[in-house]
């Protein structure tokens, strides 16, 4: 779909269903596509050994806190972007593109150069035994150093999303993760000439793939039909009113990120501390279950780029019923995902290990974890229908809430203190997404957003 403006007069309600799905299915492909290299990537690890698997998900926490501040400055460039759109102000999201691509610069510079400072030591915070933190300090130092390609990839993929354009970022991803795959295999293992690299090969597959993304991501952008990266080096000083208002909507979104992920490093401690093969488990049983909450970041994509759009012609009523018809669809598919994973869930820890004790809590943490699937849809796009709307506030006290209060302190109590181990974690993260779901819900029902 190209990056036209979305906002038309009296559509029919069947007419939005159907913009949503436009809108949604290649952000779904997208990040199908990204998954998928995630769980083949365990996969090839997990040949190599549960010590590897435990390195790699140790080193992927980390950097999940990189990601949530790089995916946080695509909040506020979405946000404006479709505002910009919506108001068929083309020169204005010109100049919002152009202060973004700045930010993303910056910003993964200065990730890089924290990494190649201080990767040890971060490493260490985890508490992991030391075989685990010396294979994990090679992945996280290859993967991490070169930031600035995982910050411009959520920066111009943002871009393209918020001008309407889900199937740019969607072909790049396609590409970028064809040779991640291709590499992955042949870089870990070895083959002909080329020696196997073991967890170091894995590291590398990722970097080169991540290069292509950004290269055919730029590409896109400078062939959108609103040429978005037209000007971007001209205007290489700073808008100073262009970068507050990026500011003023990223702020909350990162903290909201920070404070997920790291409560996620708290609690990921705490798993950790129980010991290796219960932390290989949740890192297991977490690549398998993110297949089943893809849809909720292709509907919560086309609910931010929708509800900024309109918001932006001054249509509130299409805004709101596009928030709630992303967020019951998404819904319904979801919570279709999460019977499939229910009842597949000891068949396919099996593809990850052979380790008995494993697959057991593999299946533990997935069957719990299919409950949790249609609170966590309404999370997710709600979440990005209020960020569209530049209400990013209430994500981040809805995600206060219920990651150091709700999930930290249940993972304490269920996991620790009452020994159930990692049922006690995922039972503990289905009352989070409950209770977040309830809280949103009850924002956007609200409508002050709106104003």
């Amino acid at each position: 779909m190209s990056e036209r403006p979305l906002v038309t007069q009296n559509l029919s309600f069947r007419r939005k269903i159907w913009i949503v799905l436009l809108l949604a299915w290649p952000a779904i492909v997208e990040n199908v596509l990204q998954t998928l290299v995630g769980f083949v990537d365990t996969y090839f690890i997990s040949k190599l050994g549960l010590v590897e698997v435990s390195a790699v998900g140790i080193t992927q926490t980390i950097l999940m806190v990189y990601f949530a501040v790089f995916m946080s400055v695509g909040v506020g460039s979405t946000a404006l972007i479709a505002r910009y759109i919506g108001a068929n102000n083309v020169q204005k999201a010109k100049r919002v593109a152009t202060q973004s691509i700045w930010m993303s610069i910056w910003v993964g510079l200065l990730f890089g150069i924290g990494t190649l400072i201080f990767a040890e030591q971060i490493l260490k915070l985890m508490g992991a035994e030391p075989v685990v933190i010396e294979q994990g300090i090679i992945y996280f130092r290859i993967v991490a150093i070169p930031s600035i390609l995982i910050s411009l990839m959520y920066g111009i993929g943002s871009l393209l999303r918020g001008a309407g354009d889900t199937v740019s970022p969607m072909k790049a991803g396609f590409w970028m993760n064809i040779v991640h795959l291709v590499l992955d295999y042949v870089l870990i293992f070895g083959i002909g000439f080329i020696p196997s690299m073991g967890i170091q090969g894995a590291a590398v597959a990722t970097v080169i793939s991540r290069i292509i993304g950004v290269f055919l991501l730029w590409r896109y952008l400078q062939k959108s039909t609103v040429s978005l990266a037209s000007d971007w080096f001209k205007q290489w000083k700073s808008d100073l009113s262009i970068a507050k208002s990026i500011i003023q909507i990223t702020t909350p979104a990162v903290m909201e990120r920070l404070i997920m992920r790291f409560g996620q490093v708290l609690y990921f401690g705490m798993i950790v501390s129980l010991g290796t093969y219960i932390f290989a488990a949740h890192t297991i049983a977490g690549n398998i279950e993110a297949f089943a909450y893809l849809p909720g970041y292709g509907f919560a994509a086309a609910a931010s780029t929708l509800v900024g759009q309109q918001l932006g012609a001054n249509r509130i009523k299409d805004a709101i019923q596009f928030g709630w018809i992303s967020t019951g669809l998404c819904a319904v598919i979801m919570g279709i995902l999460g019977v499939f994973e229910f009842i597949g869930s000891e068949w396919m820890a099996h593809f990850f290990t052979q380790n008995l004790s494993v697959i057991q809590q593999v299946t533990i943490a997935l069957k719990i974890d299919a409950f949790k699937e249609i609170p966590l849809a309404i999370v997710l796009v709600l979440t990005g229908a209020l960020n569209g709307a530049g209400d990013t506030k209430w994500p981040m006290y809805s995600t206060a809430v219920g990651i150091w209060i709700v999930r930290v302190i249940g993972v304490y109590t269920f996991g620790v203190a009452f020994h159930w181990g990692l049922a006690g974690v995922w039972i503990a993260i289905l009352l989070d997404n409950l209770w977040r779901a309830v809280f949103l819900s009850w924002r956007f029902y609200s409508q002050k957003w709106a104003k």
